[in-house]
């Protein structure tokens, strides 16, 4: 028995817990950076390593080698008569899970029986936000309720990370529009992929209007920062490592939003205290606009964001995209 888990807690969680099988973890950040469609393996694997590395401040060569193993962990599969995929509902499990069930549906699986096991819930845990969250026996009394994948859900996973990976990102748009029932998460969790496009409001997504907020009202301090923006947003799924990656575009820029201060080479960004700059202020009140003060340079999966190209605006009024002119 072969389980693929949603994170390297789940799966350890699993593992201490004694429950039979290999448990592997995936450990892939396809909500962030570029994943656009038509690579070659070698190129996918050359962009996305280079992106983890410069995200993550990474050796380019240990990122390497860490996609090639996690590839090889996947083929794994074959030796299992039953695999197992652990996910949840946010929006950082639905992106990776379109991916491993469209990766699975050019595989050959006579031989495998292909299971889900996919919540938004728990019963008893009142403010379940994902599968780190839930012991071993927690974990553990979902196995029975795991069901074999459907072709209906691999058809709909390999067209939504068909969508998810086109430079328009308007496929998204139209994907929801069709039956996602599947998928019962993915319809919702893509909308709020299309949430982080810039603004018609200010140029800013989603995820960093909110940050904004939050510095403004008062989380001046990462950690609570990282606190607070959980609480509020845990359908996006975030883990801390994600959440600085937000905050240094925020800092960067002809006009910096935010200043970060208390970081230097021997101490973590955990330990940073933030505030708003008079631009900032002014971008999150809705005065001035991002992009016309600092210029855009953002993957946003198969779309490339950019000053020199048309650029798509998300209109949260009507919950929709809007393409305009840069």
């Amino acid at each position: 028995m072969f389980h693929i888990h949603n994170g390297e807690s789940t799966a350890n969680t699993l593992r201490e817990f004694g429950f039979q099988g290999e448990h592997i973890a995936f450990q892939e950040v396809l909500m962030a950076g570029p994943t656009p469609g038509g690579l070659s393996s070698d190129e996918w694997l050359d962009l996305r390593a280079r992106f983890l590395s410069d995200e993550y401040e990474l050796k380019i060569e240990d990122c390497i080698s860490d996609l090639l193993k996690q590839e090889a962990a996947l083929l794994r599969f074959f030796e299992h008569d039953e695999t197992i995929l652990w996910f949840e509902h946010d929006l950082f499990c639905q992106v990776n899970l379109i991916y491993l069930l469209d990766w699975f549906s050019k595989q050959s699986l006579e031989k495998t029986r292909l299971s889900l096991i996919c919540v938004g819930e728990f019963p008893g845990v009142k403010d379940f936000r994902g599968l780190g969250q839930l012991t071993g026996g927690q974990l553990a009394s979902l196995f029975d309720g795991r069901h074999e994948v459907t072709a209906q859900e691999l058809s709909l996973a390999s067209r939504a990370w068909a969508a998810y990976c086109s430079a328009d990102p308007e496929a998204i748009e139209r994907l929801i529009r069709e039956d996602t029932s599947a998928l019962p998460f993915l319809a919702s969790a893509l909308q709020l992929y299309l949430a982080r496009f810039p603004s018609v409001r200010n140029g800013l997504g989603r995820i960093e209007n909110k940050l904004l907020e939050l510095i403004s009202d008062g989380a001046t301090s990462f950690n609570s920062l990282f606190v607070r923006f959980v609480a509020a947003e845990p359908v996006y799924g975030l883990g801390d490592l994600q959440l600085r990656c937000e905050l240094k575009r925020l800092a960067k820029g002809r006009e910096p939003l935010i200043n970060v201060t208390g970081v230097d080479r021997g101490t973590r960004f955990h330990e940073a205290s933030l505030e708003l700059t008079d631009t900032g202020r002014a971008v999150l009140a809705g005065k001035r606009d991002f992009i016309e003060v600092n210029g855009i340079d953002l993957w946003l999966g198969g779309a490339h964001v950019q000053d020199q190209r048309a650029l798509w605006r998300w209109d949260a009024q009507n919950a929709t995209l809007a393409r305009r002119a840069s």
